[in-house]
């Protein structure tokens, strides 16, 4: 059984920063932290940033400039990066990660970002 953990979710004012974290443990063997997804009330879940299977980030365009993903070579552990966020990024942020095909996603972390 695998289980993501997240960190670095809270509170900041307009323009400010925050960089969140996930690590996969217990049955490791073939995962792969691959992204970042965020739902805001009211909203579906969407993507907010990935890595692709040979590293190469991606992001949305709502974030883009402003959000960067990175991952350890073990793909155990992938970041995010939030700088200049906006009260429209205010959600919960779910780390997302696969293994032999099965879905994995973590509890979720919240972020609010005030005016």
């Amino acid at each position: 059984h695998v289980r993501l953990v997240e960190s670095g979710g809270g509170e900041v004012q307009d323009g400010g920063s925050l960089t969140l974290s996930c690590a996969a443990s217990g049955i490791t063997v073939g995962i792969k932290t691959d992204g970042w997804y965020r739902q805001a009330p009211g909203k579906q879940r969407e993507l907010v940033a990935s890595i692709s299977d040979d590293g190469q980030p991606t992001s949305a365009d709502s974030v883009k400039g402003r959000f960067t993903i990175s991952g350890d070579n073990a793909r155990l552990t992938v970041w995010l990066q939030m700088t200049n966020l906006k009260p429209e990024d205010t959600a919960v942020y779910y780390c997302h990660a696969v293994q032999d095909g099965r879905i994995y996603w973590g509890q979720g972390t919240q972020v609010t970002v005030s005016s």
